[in-house]
């Protein structure tokens, strides 16, 4: 057996080790007890060299152009699968020439992928026609785009220095029309301002409805006030405020004496304390010749 003093030394005994950590191994230890700096080694130390190095990698031109066309290419791919391409448009609730306006603003070449299709600027477009009340545009099964149309409903026509147009409720102008006879079932109406007033229109023709077969229409006058004009080239001159009263009262003077029956011109109603009647040249002839008639006898 070898002797244990060729292994220890000369003396027999091995050489002395402290236990105790080195200054720096001890506050690297006493860090690492920290759970702040514990995560920053394990986890910020990877994650900022994983940075480092995708910046750097990113910092190159080529490799941005490459990611990019990739990322292109992937999304050409993908935008134009089967499912997601439109072949037609479809469009319903409107009339042939309304739905012929809107065609043509639908300018899109098909087939073309949903993800081409800007739903909201195309519903824009369709709602800039004077008759396109609402619109609901979307693509439906089957891959069809639907442009889903509400047509404004004209109330009356405005007569105009330029024609004849129909308006709604709102007094919106739709459309024009060639003659009256092409909408003989509404009422006309006409002069400036006549269609920001469509409300008060509309019911004064409810009010006239006992002689509704009479009406020719109404005329604003100095964007004030109304006169209904009748057949026989008659008219009733209506005040500013609350003509819808007024033209009550000469519907009830005519169910009750026949009054717009008899020879007169002109019902001035303007003056709601003294209200005026015209009579036809014919009528004051007659008048006239009464007159002189009682004067001889006399």
């Amino acid at each position: 057996m070898r002797p244990l003093r060729g292994l220890f030394g000369s003396g027999g005994r091995a050489p002395f080790r402290d236990p105790a950590p080195t200054r720096w191994a001890y506050r690297y230890q006493r860090l690492m007890l920290t759970p702040s700096f514990r995560r920053a080694v394990r986890v910020g130390l990877p994650t900022a060299l994983l940075v480092f190095i995708g910046s750097y990698w990113a910092a190159q031109d080529k490799n941005r152009a490459a990611v990019t066309a990739q990322y292109n290419e992937f999304m050409t791919d993908f935008q134009h699968r089967p499912e997601f391409m439109v072949t037609g448009v479809d469009i319903t609730g409107a009339n042939v020439s309304v739905a012929a306006a809107v065609s043509g603003l639908v300018d899109v070449e098909f087939p073309i992928s949903s993800w081409s299709l800007d739903l909201p600027v195309l519903r824009e477009r369709v709602l800039e026609l004077s008759a396109v009340e609402d619109a609901v545009v979307r693509i439906r099964a089957g891959g069809m785009l639907e442009v889903a149309v509400t047509e404004r409903e004209p109330v009356a026509v405005w007569r105009h220095v330029d024609g004849l147009r129909l308006i709604d409720t709102e007094g919106h102008m739709i459309s024009m029309i060639p003659n009256r006879s092409a909408r003989s079932d509404l009422p006309l109406i006409a002069g400036d301002g006549a269609m920001d007033n469509i409300e008060e229109a509309m019911a004064l023709f409810a009010a006239a409805e006992p002689v509704f077969d009479r009406v020719r229409g109404l005329v604003r006058m100095g964007e004030r006030r109304w006169d209904l004009v009748l057949d026989r080239d008659q008219r009733i001159l209506l005040p500013t405020e609350d003509p819808i009263s007024a033209l009550n009262r000469v519907i009830a003077l005519h169910q009750a004496q026949d009054m717009l029956d008899r020879d007169i011109v002109v019902v001035d109603m303007r003056n709601a304390g003294r209200p005026t009647v015209r009579l036809s040249s014919y009528a004051m002839g007659g008048l006239h010749r009464v007159h002189a008639s009682s004067g001889a006898e006399e």
